[in-house]
C-alpha cells in the first residue's frame, strides 16, 4: 500500500514530466527530481511519516523484518550533492512513474507546454511512497502523481529564456535591413 504526500512549495530538478526519459538503458520513465528547503519543517515531516508507513506496510515482502540498509527516498543535499549550491540547505527526493503525471497551474489548468515547467521552476508534488523488494534490492520508493506548477524560479540549467534575453526590435529598423 502507498502513502500519498502533498509537498509545499519546492523546486523542481531533472524534469522529465512530458516525456520518458530512459536512464542507464532502463524503460523510459517520467521523472523529477524536488528540492525541498530544510526549513519546511511540514513537508519534511510528512514525507517522513510517509517512509515509515512505507516500511511497515513492507516487513512482509521483507521476509517479516525491516531490513538494516533499506534505500530511502529522501536525502540530504548538503551530503549527496555538496558540489552543487542548488541542493544546499535543502533535502531532496527523486521521483518517478510509468505514466505521464498531471500537470496545472495555479488554477489547475492543464499545462501541456515542456516549455512552462522546467528544472529551477517552484511546484507542489503529489508523491507516493512504497517498499520495494526487486532483485535483492530493497527500499522506499517514491511514485510520481502530479504536478502543480507554482511559480518561475531560475532554471537550473544556467539557460536564459529568450524572452528575458532580447529587446523588442523595431519595426522601422527591419525595413532598413532590407534596402
Amino acid at each position: 500500500m502507498a502513502t500519498k504526500v502533498i509537498t509545499g512549495k519546492v523546486r523542481a530538478s531533472f524534469v522529465h514530466i512530458f516525456e520518458p526519459q530512459s536512464v542507464n538503458g532502463s524503460d523510459p520513465r517520467y521523472s523529477c527530481s524536488f528540492i525541498i528547503p530544510k526549513s519546511d519543517a511540514e513537508t519534511i515531516g510528512k514525507i517522513r511519516a510517509a517512509i515509515e508507513e512505507a516500511k511497515q506496510s513492507g516487513v512482509t515482502k521483507w521476509g517479516g523484518k525491516i531490513p538494516p540498509n533499506l534505500k530511502l527516498p529522501l536525502r540530504d543535499g548538503d551530503i549527496d550533492r555538496p558540489d552543487d549550491p542548488n541542493y544546499a540547505g535543502a533535502y531532496f527526493v527523486n521521483a518517478n512513474s510509468n505514466e505521464r503525471p498531471g500537470v496545472v497551474d495555479r488554477r489547475r489548468v492543464s499545462i501541456t507546454d515542456p516549455l512552462e515547467v522546467y528544472s529551477g521552476c517552484y511546484v507542489r508534488a503529489s508523491l507516493t511512497f512504497y517498499p520495494f523488494n526487486t532483485n535483492g534490492n530493497r527500499g522506499v520508493a517514491c511514485g510520481l502523481q502530479n504536478i502543480q506548477k507554482w511559480c518561475d524560479g531560475e532554471p537550473l540549467n544556467g539557460r536564459v529564456r529568450a524572452e528575458d534575453e532580447f529587446d523588442a526590435l523595431d519595426d522601422a529598423e527591419d525595413e532598413d535591413f532590407l534596402d
